[in-house]
């Protein structure tokens, strides 16, 4: 029986940081060493290019999340991790599914629609700003995920509109073409975890809230001495769910010492205590990666070869499929 196959994608903007570690990469990098299932592993460099004009930081946001997957021990032996654009059958098939989506479908986009309010509440012109780009990302989602008929694809919440967007669009393409495309599902686990950053707001690059993944030592403690907390004095009984402290602790903690810290803000732990251990915390649990990290940065050339690795185990699933793609639209030699 063939493999389940799982699809994630990682946006190359910006640095990794705990948010996007506790969500996103660690339940990723556990679930690579499962070999029952299939699982894709990619960065989406054409989708920086929606939000992000800066080459060198689309380039250097490459080098950094593929060096922070690798370092937290991705096992690329028994995944498929690999780079958007090292893959041309995607944007080919990009233009297909293009072909096949209807515009009253994109129009309804989350983040078009989105865009489009705060132009009219600005008092723009509705398009302003909006790139076709932005428009029609959903359909360079699809590609991503049909191309390797991918069965599930995990997603935060604000993301299921373009799985089920891809769906619609395979559909469409099978009643069409023949059934080349699995219709994918979107995967929500409400049990992982999504951090509050320094603000007490979700860790967002876009509220600039964020303590970088791999911050050395002393960086690392002067971030999380800036995480904002009440005024309750030390000996107040504090309560550790309403705490971005006791959320980030709980986030890196067992259950053992999750008990300990609500024991903790009970006895009215100090807030500067709270943070030394929960930097004593992270910095203990990142240590050996941010050392391999740093590693792995000083030798880009390795990164280089685990992402041609990856892009030729990709090739051997994209070729094949999209060959099959051209023949069923009319695309072939003439004979």
């Amino acid at each position: 029986m063939s493999k389940q196959r799982i699809l994630t994608g990682i946006t190359t903007t910006g640095t990794p940081h705990l948010g996007n570690y506790v969500g996103a990469i660690r339940p990723a990098i556990e679930a690579s060493h499962d070999t029952n299932n299939l699982s894709f592993y990619f960065l989406a460099d054409f989708h920086a290019l929606i939000k992000c004009q800066a080459p060198e930081l689309v380039h250097q946001s490459t080098r950094e999340i593929a060096a922070t997957w690798l370092a937290l021990g991705l096992n690329t032996d028994n995944v498929v991790f690999y780079r958007q654009s090292d893959v041309p059958e995607i944007p080919e098939l990009c233009w297909v599914l293009t072909c096949m989506a209807a515009k009253g479908l994109m129009n309804r986009a989350h983040a078009y629609k989105a865009a489009v309010a705060a132009n009219e509440e600005a008092g723009e012109d509705t398009d302003f700003g909006i790139t076709m780009g932005l428009y029609s990302y959903p359909v360079l989602m699809a590609a991503d995920i049909l191309m390797f008929n991918a069965h599930k694809v995990p997603v935060g919440r604000d993301q299921i509109q373009h799985v089920e967007m891809a769906r619609d669009i395979a559909a469409r393409f099978n009643h069409h073409y023949g059934e080349l495309f699995t219709l994918p599902e979107a995967v929500v686990d409400d049990n992982v975890a999504v951090l509050q950053g320094l603000d007490g707001r979700k860790m967002s690059k876009s509220y600039g809230n964020t303590i970088p993944l791999f911050l050395e030592e002393k960086p690392l403690k002067k971030h999380i001495n800036k995480i904002k907390t009440n005024l309750l004095e030390p000996g107040d009984p504090k309560d550790p769910d309403d705490a971005t402290v006791f959320q980030i602790w709980q986030a890196f903690a067992t259950p053992e010492q999750t008990q300990y810290m609500r024991d903790e803000f009970a006895a009215g732990i100090a807030w500067g205590e709270a943070k030394k251990q929960l930097h004593a915390l992270i910095n203990d649990q990142l240590k050996e990666a941010r050392e391999r990290y740093q590693t792995l940065l000083a030798d880009p050339l390795h990164i280089e070869a685990e992402l041609q690795k990856g892009a030729e185990k990709a090739r051997s699933y994209s070729a094949p499929l999209l060959q099959k793609v051209r023949e069923a639209v009319g695309i072939k030699p003439i004979r």
